[in-house]
């Protein structure tokens, strides 16, 4: 029987029981590398059937703390400290001393970072993107899809679209390294003056994909972020698709309170 708070609805055990290794995870109980207890010995030590232990796993797991290896059980993942993402790594100072957003942000916060490259090439633009870009669907847009390493771990995946009539005449933009500071760079070394970013957020659980791409367990909490990069001239030259582990990073955003 759970317990209640506030004379509030009860806690189900197994919720109970996942809290506990969560917090014995976080609090460094148990370390990176550490098996967690069997179902067998969860079932001694709580006094629980297999089936609370089995769902109270299930909750562990989607912490994304936990990783389940075949003949082994549930090992405490090795994760690399969260990174703070904040509202000015577009500063046109960090394209100008050479560095793309994401490298600009790993050098601050003391973190090796590599970016994989998956593709770059023509794609037809979906709906969505296509009605962000200002385009028709089905329309050629330049895709660039990378992975995000940070200490060795992916931690970021993220598809640039970029309209076909901005990149057509830019070649940096379909190498692999486009150079210092990034497709930003470039296209602003093309005219293309920025005025804002404009960024949508939504939390919600990894797919199977997903997850084996970023080295969570099935289900963990992600970050699915959608960015127009918008001109000086109101034209969005880039929409940028990235999914993030929601437990590597920190959001800091800058609100102007005046007018």
């Amino acid at each position: 029987m759970g317990t209640t708070a506030g004379g509030g609805r009860a806690v189900p055990r197994y919720v109970q029981i996942a809290d506990e290794i969560v917090e014995q995870i976080r609090a460094g109980v148990l370390k990176p590398g550490d098996l967690v207890p069997s179902e067998s010995e969860l079932v001694e030590r709580y006094g629980v059937a297999g089936g609370t232990i089995r769902k109270a796993m299930v909750e562990v797991r989607a912490s994304g703390l936990v990783e389940t290896r075949h003949g082994k059980g549930s090992i405490v993942k090795d994760r690399p400290p969260v990174r703070l993402r904040s509202s000015d790594r577009f500063r046109a100072s960090h394209r100008r001393g050479g560095k793309a957003a994401y490298l600009a942000e790993s050098a601050q916060s003391g973190a090796t970072a590599k970016v994989s490259v998956l593709f770059i090439g023509p794609m037809e633009a979906s709906e969505e993107i296509a009605e962000r870009l200002g385009v028709e669907p089905g329309a050629q847009v330049l895709a660039r899809r990378r992975l995000y390493f940070r200490n060795g771990t992916p931690v970021e995946t993220a598809s640039s679209y970029l309209p076909w009539d901005v990149v057509k005449d830019i070649p940096e933009l379909f190498s692999e390294n486009p150079g210092p500071g990034g497709i930003y760079a470039r296209l602003e070394g093309d005219g293309h003056v920025f005025e804002e970013f404009v960024e949508t957020l939504q939390a919600r659980p990894a797919s199977k994909a997903e997850a084996s791409e970023l080295a969570l367990s099935p289900g963990a909490p992600v970050v699915h972020l959608l960015r127009n990069a918008v001109t000086k001239t109101g034209r969005v030259v880039e929409v940028c698709d990235t999914l993030m582990a929601a437990d590597q990073f920190v959001f800091e955003y800058r609100i102007p309170a005046a007018d």
